[in-house]
């Protein structure tokens, strides 16, 4: 299962989640991160460090 990654649009562009993900599933975009999900493991310390609550992680169930 691949995780679905959404950076909503009050994201501040602070790069705290870009240094934390462990993965390096982050990266600066012009106005808010992007996201590979095909790197993503959704260990969810994107979600915990964001200071405006601004991603949410979640995971599609297989067809």
């Amino acid at each position: 299962m691949k995780p679905t990654i959404t950076i909503h649009g009050r994201c501040t562009g602070c790069g705290m989640c870009i240094a934390t993900c462990p993965e390096r599933a982050l990266w600066p975009g012009a106005k808010r991160p992007l996201a590979d999900v095909c790197v993503c493991t959704a260990c969810l310390a994107c979600v915990e460090i964001c200071p405006v609550d601004a991603i949410a992680v979640t995971q599609a169930a297989a067809t």
